[in-house]
């Protein structure tokens, strides 16, 4: 059993593949691949026959790498893990936090099990799992993955089968529920709780057990309220949860209801703007009426201005010389 370790510091006690049955999935994956390239190989031979060698020996090639690598790597991508040989043997490749495996784990998963299985005839593969604990191969250690057993002896594997609970047991665990303090939990043993909820049919009955087991009694120690004797731990962890997730509930509607219960600010209508410089205008105070201004005195005629003399002509000025012009 590997001691798997998810990214919320939860042990995960998979039950890891050995040699033996590795080989076996690896053999049916192999015998199915090399006999659909057989086939289209021959099919492509009767259909090109008129084709140059050079070109169908490309053809050929690029079959071969399509049927060894590319099948491979798109089956255990679709199917999370799980080739033909590995779900004829109940095993599926995971990665190392017990997560599903992604394009890129099994593209080097891949592209090192050609060489390692099939160039190199199983050696590097078989030494490798030989030597791991956890049987890996070279394909496994560069990808960063592991391949577990989903069905275990004495077990379905499938689903975790929870005993009935008694009814009187259910309503004082409500009881319980309603006065429980769930403040001093931290959202990491949250996350974990519905992680393992989660994956709860994924894992072998005793496996969910001990881990479920552990989960409750952090979560007690943490709310104050122990484990109720005759109550399957997994319950215990789906009813505290739930109970969360109601106060949660029920605190937003409180919050909607009071959002929707305050009245919203009356708009206020705007002034109109006033010049800066613009004095008020005040409404003219009714008075007496005051009297009629005096009418002007006469203005006397005006004096007519002294007329200038007569500018003499040029034959009547006299001379400076004493000099008269000839008549």
């Amino acid at each position: 059993m590997s001691d798997l370790v998810t990214g919320e510091a939860v042990v995960l006690g998979l039950r890891t593949a050995k040699l033996p049955s590795r080989a076996l999935a690896i053999a049916l994956d192999l015998a199915v691949e090399f006999a659909a390239l057989l086939v289209t190989s021959l099919i492509l031979s009767i259909t090109l026959i008129g084709l140059d060698g050079a070109a169908l020996t490309a053809i050929m090639l690029g079959l071969t790498v399509f049927f060894l690598v590319g099948v491979p790597v798109m089956v255990e991508t679709l199917s999370h893990g799980r080739s033909l040989g590995k779900a004829a043997l109940g095993l599926r490749v995971v990665r190392t936090d017990g997560g599903p495996v992604r394009f890129r784990h099994s593209l080097v998963r891949g592209l090192t099990g050609f060489f390692e299985l099939i160039a190199l005839s199983g050696a590097p593969a078989v030494i490798c799992s030989v030597v791991s604990s956890d049987g890996k191969r070279l394909g496994d250690i560069f990808a960063g993955t592991l391949v577990v057993r989903e069905r275990t002896p004495g077990g379905s594997g499938t689903a975790v089968a929870l005993p009935p609970v008694h009814p009187q047991l259910l309503q004082a665990m409500g009881r319980e529920l309603v006065a429980m303090d769930l403040s001093a939990v931290p959202e990491p043993l949250w996350l974990a709780i519905r992680q393992l909820l989660g994956r709860i049919g994924q894992l072998d009955l005793a496996v969910a057990h001990q881990l479920s087991a552990r989960l409750a009694a952090d979560l007690s120690a943490r709310t104050g309220h122990p484990l109720p004797p005759g109550l399957h731990p997994a319950a215990y962890l789906g009813a505290v949860l739930t109970e969360r997730q109601r106060r949660e509930w029920t605190r937003a509607q409180g919050y909607q209801q009071m959002s929707a219960a305050q009245p919203m600010p009356a708009a206020q209508p705007m002034a109109a703007p006033q010049h800066p410089t613009a004095a008020p205008q005040q409404a003219p105070v009714p008075g007496p009426i005051p009297p009629a201004p005096a009418a002007p005195p006469p203005l006397a005629a005006p004096t007519p201005a002294p007329a200038a003399p007569p500018t003499p002509s040029a034959d009547q000025q006299p001379s400076g010389m004493g000099f008269a012009p000839p008549s």
